[in-house]
């Protein structure tokens, strides 16, 4: 049963989740989230009941110290809320967990009798997935949906998708069929550099969202993150001829590729978002508070949430089922519509 009586109504409301495993490939997607909740000072309303949704042989719970007191983190999904000031005000609500070990259905059902309760006008689900992209361009952002007006309207992709898929598949079409207007947004991650954390992912997916949903996003020190690992990642590759001459090798197609889309598109949005930033348009300045005024009410319900550099892979040898273009199921995004 959900109770939500200490949650003020909220502005505009639009659900942000994100989910560690399968979907979250270098962990780009659940610390995106991570990230609007922490430098917008999120406040934990509700946490789902592990036990309906998790095996916990597979997300084992943790024990930790407070004060010489042994207490334990169960695994779970929880919702905050961050309430996000400025000319034209918005709120958030943020649901940031572990894919779920079982009972998906109940478990979409669940945050969707959230969406409900609290009026969430439209969901945005974060994932990343291992693609053939080099490390050294910017991380493709692929935006869709399952919606085909809401893909004409909000310039997305329409979802043709057939295969294995992840919560955040099972959860957009949860949505459409409740009739709530879902996105989901994905990254590529260079597969040969899979190890979290990629904070480059990470703010190319918060770049997205910002331009999706018209909010500034405090990036705080994320942008100097992602230049640290791109020039980490730089160093380690320069060490081994294979995999320089392998990235060398996925440049040259990635710029092929583009070269035609090089075009008024996304030249303007990235027009748009540096206006934004200059003009400190919607939403907090880095490193503000969400909640004008101080720390605000709290409304926390449920109070237990818990508190190197990795040398790149080798490429894969030439054959059938490896390198650029391999089959979609492989987990890797080929340039085809093989989003799960």
């Amino acid at each position: 049963m959900i109770e939500l009586e200490a949650v003020p109504e909220l502005i505009d409301p639009v659900m942000v989740a994100a989910f560690e495993g399968w979907n979250d490939a270098g962990d780009a997607a659940s610390t995106a989230v991570a990230h609007l909740d922490r430098e917008w000072k999120g406040e934990v309303f509700a946490a789902l009941d592990a036990e309906d949704y998790y095996d916990f042989q597979v997300n084992r719970p943790t024990v930790w110290l407070d004060g010489g007191v042994r207490k334990i983190t169960w695994p779970t999904t929880r919702l905050s809320v961050v309430r996000v000031g400025g000319e034209t005000p918005r709120d958030l609500v943020l649901v940031r967990g572990i894919e779920p070990s079982m009972r998906w259905r109940s478990f979409c059902n669940e945050i969707l009798g959230f969406a409900h309760e609290l009026g969430v006008e439209m969901v945005v689900i974060l994932g990343a997935l291992l693609g053939d992209t080099p490390h050294t361009r910017p991380v493709p952002v692929s935006g869709i949906t399952s919606d085909a007006d809401l893909a004409r309207t909000m310039d997305l992709e329409e979802t043709r998708y057939e295969g294995p898929t992840g919560i955040v598949g099972i959860l957009q079409e949860a949505c459409t069929h409740a009739g709530v207007p879902a996105v989901s947004l994905w990254a590529a991650v260079p597969h040969y550099v899979s190890q979290p954390p990629n904070p480059k992912a990470t703010l190319a997916l918060l770049n997205r969202l910002e331009d999706l949903i018209g909010l500034r996003i405090p990036l705080g020190e994320l942008a100097e993150d992602a230049r640290a690992w791109q020039l980490g990642v730089d160093q380690l590759a320069a060490e081994d001829s294979e995999v320089a001459e392998y990235v060398q090798t996925l440049e040259e197609a990635r710029d092929t590729a583009e070269l035609p889309e090089a075009s008024g598109e996304a030249i303007a949005r990235e027009f748009e978002r540096y206006l934004r930033r200059r003009d400190g348009g919607p939403g907090q300045a880095p490193g503000g508070h969400a909640t004008e005024g101080g720390e605000g009410p709290s409304y926390r319900r449920d109070p237990s949430a818990g508190p190197g550099r990795s040398r790149p892979q080798r490429p894969p040898r030439p054959g059938p089922e490896a390198g650029p273009g391999a089959d979609p199921d492989d987990g890797k995004d080929d340039g085809d519509d093989d989003t799960p």
